[in-house]
């Protein structure tokens, strides 16, 4: 792994010099922020009661194991002196126009993924600076001193290795993986740090003797295809720290959604509804948090052979309230009830949008909204 402090990456013939800026957890932060009593305190974000899930946890309480997604009563479980606030959306956003701001004084190259992180392409950056390094520390700088909040960053050569780095050093670090040195730092990970690979696909890659990047580089593509689709060849590239996707500014955002692998298979009546009921209160936060609006919600199941299933349903008018999201959600895993096995993965999207605030893309296989 290369050092924080080292200087400019030395980019090599046909490289790309891409930053991914992640903020250092991002609505618990604000919070702490504008309320000087949280300071230093374990506070979640959401609702603190019912079938209340964690939208962001502060560092202190992540230290007790409170993680976003997680459903209140077992955050509160783990934690008992946790303070529960409610989100304040429009100051976040107000943050991220802030935020962005300062990106694009660098690259008009950016690629946003959410409110709190983005790529930014500087191969070419506007102020000649000429190493994405010295940029890299720059931003950080800056949205220090204008916003009182601290990010982590990774420097690379291509997107994957790049966000791979910026989780490296966290909170408030910086992490920079040169040309030549992605294959030699991705073989040290451990596979669950690969964007895509949750907990149930991680213990299904140790029973086949894969536990970190070396040992699924050892595996040839067609062997990864066999045990794992499609998303074997994903697997092979990253293994070998390959990633050509450009970054893409100013994209059109064409769905706003979230998935969670499950630690075991999930198979009952109850478990299924109560599962879907903590992933649809997750993803609504985030279409208010972008303001969309979308005729189609689709709901996704991965049954225990890995099997994936998707089922939709459009409405003629814009769905604008969690009340009929919900409805339409319920509706759909209603009707694929009783299932015919268990499953390992459920997802919720809502799509066919209109007047969404950012991007967010990254391939469906790669990366999702993080709902582990």
């Amino acid at each position: 792994m290369a050092a924080a402090d080292e200087d400019d990456e030395g980019e090599a013939q046909g490289l790309r010099k891409i930053i991914h800026v992640d903020m250092d957890a991002f609505f618990a932060s604000v919070e702490q922020r504008d309320f000087p009593e949280l300071r230093g305190r374990p506070v979640a974000v959401g609702g603190a009661s019912g079938r209340g899930v964690v939208a962001a946890a502060s560092y202190e309480a992540r230290k007790f194991g409170v993680r976003s997604a997680m459903p209140s009563v077992t955050a509160r479980r783990k934690c008992p002196d946790l303070v529960f606030v409610p989100h304040r959306f429009e100051v976040y956003k107000e943050v991220s126009r802030q935020i962005r701001a300062i990106f694009r004084y660098h690259t008009p190259h950016v690629e946003p993924l959410s409110l709190d992180e983005a790529y930014l392409d500087v191969t070419e950056d506007l102020h000649g600076i000429g190493s994405a390094t010295a940029i890299a520390k720059a931003i950080r700088a800056r949205i220090k001193e204008e916003t009182q909040l601290t990010a982590s960053a990774g420097v690379s050569y291509n997107k994957f290795l790049a966000k791979l780095a910026s989780d490296q050093n966290k909170p408030d670090g910086l992490c920079v993986i040169r040309p030549g040195e992605g294959a030699r730092f991705v073989a040290g990970l451990p596979v669950r740090r690969f964007h895509g690979v949750g907990p149930r696909g991680a213990e299904k890659m140790a029973r086949l003797g894969i536990v970190t990047g070396a040992d699924l580089a050892a595996k040839d593509r067609d062997w990864l295809n066999t045990h794992f689709g499609s998303f074997g060849d994903y697997l092979y590239r990253a293994a070998r720290g390959i990633d050509l996707r450009p970054v893409r500014a100013n994209r059109v955002r064409k769905s706003v959604g979230g998935e969670r692998t499950f630690n075991h298979d999930l198979s009952s009546d109850e478990e299924l509804h109560d599962m879907c009921e903590r992933i649809l209160a997750t993803v609504w936060d985030s279409i208010v948090a972008c303001q969309a609006r979308g005729r189609t919600v689709t709901l996704k199941m991965r049954y225990t052979d890995f099997q994936t299933i998707t089922r939709s349903k459009s409405v003629s008018h814009w769905i604008e309230s969690r009340t009929e999201f919900a409805a339409i959600a319920r509706e759909l895993l209603a009707a694929e009830m009783p299932l015919p096995m268990p499953i390992r993965l459920m997802g919720l999207t809502l799509s066919n949008l209109e007047g969404a605030e950012s991007p967010r893309e990254e391939p469906r296989d790669e990366a999702q909204l993080s709902l582990l």
